[in-house]
C-alpha cells in the first residue's frame, strides 16, 4: 500500500508539472496607473497565476508559502497589464541595488516572457528590479538572450511591508503578434530571490529538458485587438569638443535620425540616416604578435540590436561595416604617409526582420560605406597627392530561417560585398541546420557554406560542420567534424582564421539537476579535439581538456581544470608562408577560476593559469585578480589586474632574402621574453534607475623582448641565426579613460554626456620602468581628449496620433 501510495504521487507530481498552465486574463475599459499600488477595483476580480516552481538550482521544488507570487493580467486595445505581489517574509533583506537599464545588478526581479505566437520559438522578457529598474531582451533557444534590444514600456516597483509590488504597462507596439480576433499567447512569470540565488516560474520549466521557450504558460482571453502601427522616430544631435597637443581645438556639430517601421505585424524596418557613433565604448586593443587581427566587440547599437537572425552561420562580423580601409597605400621610397583613415565612414544601413506565423524568419541588412582616400607626401618636393583606399562599397546580408515543431530550423544565409571599380567583390552562401526530437533530447547540427571571391584571380572553397548531441538528463555527450578548404574565405564581411584542415571532437559532461549536500550545482566536462592539415594530413591542433565547475551552497563558483596537447602539432600559420610550418612542442597546462558570491558587498575573483612545454625554459603564466566592492545600493567599483609572462616563447618576426642559397628567402623567427599588464577600474554611481554616472579606465601595457633570432627549417625546426642585427622588438602601451553621465529623462529618450581621453604607442625600445612609460603616455602628443554631449528624443507615431 506505500508503495502505490508513493507511485500515485510521482504520477500526480509529473502529470501536473508536465501540464501547460492557463491563466485567463479580462478586457478593461477603465485607465490603470501604473504607480505599484494596485488599487483600481478590476484588479480583484482579475485571475490570479501563483503557484510557482523552482528552476534553479532545486528543480521543481516548490515556492514556499511566505515567499508566494500572485500575478494578474488584463489588456485593453492598446496594451497589456501585469500586477505581481511578490511576498517576502523579510521585506527590508531584499536586495535592490540601483543600476542603468538592461543590467540586474545585485537585485531581485520579477519578469515576464511573451510568445504573441504560442510557437515555443521566440520570446519577448520584460524585467522589472526590486530598485525599480528596466530590463528587456529577445530570447531564442538557438542564440539565447539578447539584451541589447529595447522597447518602449512602463513598470513601477515599490517595497512594501509583505514584501514588494510591480506594475507594468507593455504596449502592444513592444510585441510581435498575428491579427486574428482571438489571441493565443506563450505565457511565464518568472522570479529571482537574489539573496537565496534561487529562481522560480510560473509554469514548470524543468532542467532535464534542454529548452526553456517551449515549456511556457498559455495566456488566453485576449480578443478583437489588432497590431498597431509600430512608426517609431528617433532624431537626435550631438556636439563633440576635440584637442590634443599637437592641434587646436575643434568642435563638431553632427545631427540625424534612426527610423523604426512595422512594415506589418511579423516585419520590422529599422533605418539609420546619418550615423553618429562617437560616444561607444573604446575597443580594448591589444599587443598582436601572432598571424591573425585581433577581434573586436560590437559597441554600435544598430549592429547589435534584434540581430538574432543575422548571427545565423556566424558569417557575419559587422565591424568590417566601417572599419579599416581594405588597402594600404602604396608609397616610393621619396613618399611617406601624412594621413591614413583608421575607419571609413558609414553613409546610411538599414535591416529589414521579422518572423510570419508559419515560423519563417527574414533578415535583410544593407548598409553603404563610402570612398576613403589616404594622403601621401612626397618628402623632397612636398607635394602631396591622394590615393583611394577604399572604394564605396555596399554590404548586404539576406537571411531565410524556417522554423518548425517548436525547436527546429532550416537556414539559408547570403553575405554579399560589392566594391566599386577594380576592387574586389566577395559572396558567401551557407545553409545551416539545428534538428531536435520532439522530446527535445538529441540534436543534429551542422552547415555547409561556400565563398566566391571575384578579384584579379577567382577563389571559390567551402566549409562544412556536422554535430551530434544528447541535450538531456545528468548524462550528455557530443561529437562532430569540420572540413574547410585552403580557399574558403568569408573576411570580407565575416572573420576567420584558419582554413585548410579537417577536424574531428566530441564531449561528455555529467551535471546534477538539483542540489546536493555541498553543492547548489556540479558539472564534470571531458573535450577532446584534434586539427589535420588538409593536404598533407600533419597534426595542426590536438587537446584534451578534462574541467569542472562548481556552484557552492554559499553561491561561490570554483572552477579547475586542465588541457593537454600529447603529439607535436605543425603550424601552419606562423610563418606566414602557405607553403611553411613551424612545430609546436607538447603542452601542458592547468587553471583555477574562484568567483565568490557577488551578493556580498565584497566579492573578487581569481582566475590563474600555468603552461609548461616540452621544451627548454618554455612556460607561460597568468593570473587575473578583480576585487569588487558595492559600497551602497548607488556606488560600486570594481578593479581588474591580468599579467601574462611568456618565457623563451617563439614566434615570427620577419622575411629576408638569402643570397648565399637558391632558397629565395629565410624566414627569421625570436626566441623572446612576452609580458603583460593590465589594470581597468570600472564603477557607477546611479542616482536612480534612469540617471547613472559611469567610470571606465583601462591601462594597458605588453611588450616582446626577443633574447636571440632563429631560422626556419624547411623540415619546421628552428634553428639560431645569429645574422640578423634588426631590432624587432614591440612595446605597445594604451591609455583609455571614459567618465559619462545619462539620463533617461522621457520613455526612450536619452541626455549622455561623455568626457574620454586615451592614447596609444608602439615602439621597438623597450623601456621597463613602468611610472616613467606611464607618464610618458599621458604627457604624449597623441592623448586625445573628447567632451560630447548628445541627445535623443524617442517620437512614438501612436501617442502622437491619440493626442489629435
Amino acid at each position: 500500500m506505500k508503495n502505490l501510495f508513493l507511485i500515485l504521487c510521482v504520477l500526480v507530481y509529473t502529470f501536473g508539472y508536465s501540464q501547460k498552465k492557463v491563466l485567463q486574463t479580462k478586457f478593461i475599459t477603465d485607465n490603470i496607473t501604473i504607480d505599484g499600488k494596485i488599487d483600481e477595483e478590476i484588479w480583484k476580480s482579475a485571475p490570479i497565476a501563483t503557484d510557482f516552481i523552482m528552476y534553479q538550482p532545486d528543480n521543481g521544488k516548490v515556492i514556499p508559502e511566505n515567499k508566494r507570487t500572485e500575478v494578474k493580467v488584463l489588456y485593453d486595445n492598446d496594451a497589456i497589464y501585469i500586477a505581481a505581489l511578490l511576498y517576502d517574509n523579510e521585506p527590508t533583506k531584499i536586495l535592490r541595488e540601483i543600476t542603468k537599464r538592461d543590467d540586474f545588478g545585485t537585485s531581485d526581479f520579477f519578469g515576464i516572457f511573451i510568445n504573441g505566437y504560442n510557437d515555443g520559438q521566440q520570446n519577448f522578457q520584460f524585467f522589472v528590479s526590486a530598485s525599480d529598474g528596466q530590463a528587456d531582451c529577445i530570447s531564442t533557444e538557438s542564440t539565447g538572450e539578447d539584451y541589447s534590444w529595447d522597447a518602449i514600456w512602463k513598470s513601477k516597483a515599490i517595497i512594501t511591508d509583505f514584501g514588494w509590488v510591480v506594475e507594468m504597462r507593455i504596449p502592444y507596439a513592444a510585441l510581435r503578434f498575428s491579427a486574428e480576433d482571438k489571441q493565443t499567447w506563450g505565457l511565464n512569470f518568472f522570479r529571482e530571490i537574489r539573496r537565496d540565488r534561487q529562481k522560480y516560474t510560473w509554469n514548470f520549466i524543468d532542467s532535464k529538458v534542454g529548452s526553456f521557450i517551449q515549456q511556457s504558460g498559455v495566456l488566453e482571453g485576449i480578443k478583437n485587438i489588432k497590431p498597431p502601427t509600430r512608426l517609431f522616430l528617433l532624431p537626435y544631435t550631438s556636439f563633440y569638443l576635440n584637442s590634443n597637443s599637437s592641434q587646436k581645438t575643434t568642435g563638431t556639430l553632427k545631427g540625424g535620425l534612426d527610423i523604426k517601421y512595422g512594415i506589418n505585424d511579423a516585419f520590422t524596418l529599422d533605418a539609420m540616416l546619418i550615423p553618429d557613433f562617437g560616444q561607444t565604448k573604446y575597443d580594448d586593443k591589444l599587443l598582436i604578435l601572432g598571424p591573425f587581427e585581433q577581434q573586436f566587440n560590437e559597441n554600435r547599437s544598430f549592429f547589435t540590436e534584434g540581430t538574432d537572425l543575422f548571427s545565423k552561420g556566424n558569417l557575419l562580423y559587422s565591424r568590417r561595416i566601417g572599419g579599416r580601409p581594405s588597402i594600404y597605400p602604396t608609397t616610393t621610397d621619396k613618399e611617406t604617409i601624412t594621413d591614413n583613415p583608421s575607419s571609413v565612414n558609414l553613409i546610411n544601413a538599414l535591416k529589414i526582420s521579422g518572423r510570419t506565423k508559419g515560423g519563417l524568419g527574414i533578415g535583410i541588412l544593407n548598409a553603404v560605406t563610402e570612398k576613403t582616400y589616404a594622403t601621401i607626401e612626397n618628402t623632397i618636393t612636398k607635394e602631396t597627392r591622394r590615393e583611394e583606399v577604399a572604394p564605396l562599397t555596399n554590404y548586404n546580408v539576406l537571411v531565410l530561417d524556417q522554423r518548425f515543431r517548436k525547436n527546429s530550423s532550416i537556414s539559408f544565409i547570403n553575405t554579399n560585398v560589392t566594391r566599386n571599380a577594380q576592387f574586389r567583390d566577395a559572396n558567401v552562401s551557407a545553409l545551416v541546420w539545428d534538428l531536435n526530437t520532439k522530446k527535445n533530447t538529441y540534436n543534429l547540427s551542422g552547415n555547409f557554406k561556400y565563398s566566391y571571391i571575384n578579384a584579379l584571380e577567382e577563389k571559390k572553397g567551402f566549409s562544412t560542420t556536422m554535430n551530434f548531441a544528447e541535450t538531456s538528463g545528468k548524462y550528455r555527450y557530443s561529437f562532430g567534424a569540420d572540413l574547410v578548404t585552403k580557399k574558403y574565405d568569408n573576411n570580407d564581411l565575416g572573420i576567420n582564421f584558419e582554413t585548410n584542415y579537417y577536424s574531428i571532437y566530441g564531449n561528455a559532461n555529467y551535471r546534477i539537476l538539483n542540489p546536493t549536500k555541498h553543492f547548489n550545482t556540479f558539472r564534470v566536462n571531458y573535450n577532446l579535439y584534434t586539427q589535420f592539415h588538409k593536404e598533407t594530413g600533419k597534426t595542426q591542433g590536438n587537446n584534451i581538456n578534462i574541467n569542472v565547475n562548481i556552484d557552492t551552497k554559499k553561491n561561490h563558483y570554483v572552477g579547475f581544470g586542465t588541457n593537454i596537447s600529447p603529439i607535436k602539432s605543425y603550424d601552419f600559420y606562423e610563418a606566414r608562408d602557405n607553403n611553411r610550418y613551424v612545430i609546436l612542442p607538447e603542452r601542458y597546462n592547468a587553471w583555477l577560476y574562484i568567483s565568490t558570491n557577488y551578493n556580498n558587498k565584497f566579492a573578487f575573483d581569481f582566475n590563474p593559469y600555468y603552461a609548461i612545454f616540452n621544451e627548454t625554459n618554455r612556460n607561460t603564466f597568468e593570473i587575473s585578480l578583480g576585487p569588487r566592492y558595492r559600497f551602497n545600493n548607488k556606488f560600486s567599483l570594481n578593479y581588474n589586474f591580468y599579467f601574462e609572462r611568456k618565457n623563451n616563447d617563439k614566434g615570427f618576426v620577419d622575411r629576408i632574402a638569402d643570397l648565399n642559397t637558391t632558397n629565395p628567402q629565410i624566414i627569421i623567427f625570436a626566441n623572446r621574453k612576452v609580458a603583460t599588464y593590465s589594470n581597468t577600474l570600472s564603477g557607477k554611481y546611479s542616482i536612480s534607475s534612469r540617471m547613472n554616472f559611469d567610470l571606465a579606465i583601462r591601462q594597458y601595457w605588453s611588450y616582446a623582448e626577443n633574447k636571440n633570432y632563429l631560422s626556419l627549417e624547411q623540415n619546421g625546426k628552428l634553428v639560431d641565426y645569429t645574422n640578423y642585427a634588426t631590432n624587432k622588438n614591440s612595446n605597445f602601451y594604451s591609455w583609455n579613460f571614459d567618465l559619462s553621465y545619462s539620463w533617461w529623462f522621457a520613455p526612450g529618450s536619452q541626455i549622455s554626456v561623455l568626457y574620454r581621453n586615451n592614447g596609444a604607442n608602439f615602439e621597438r625600445e623597450i623601456n621597463k620602468k613602468f611610472g616613467e612609460k606611464f607618464t610618458n603616455l599621458l604627457n604624449n602628443e597623441a592623448l586625445n581628449h573628447t567632451f560630447s554631449i548628445s541627445v535623443k528624443y524617442f517620437i512614438d507615431y501612436n501617442t502622437i496620433k491619440n493626442k489629435f
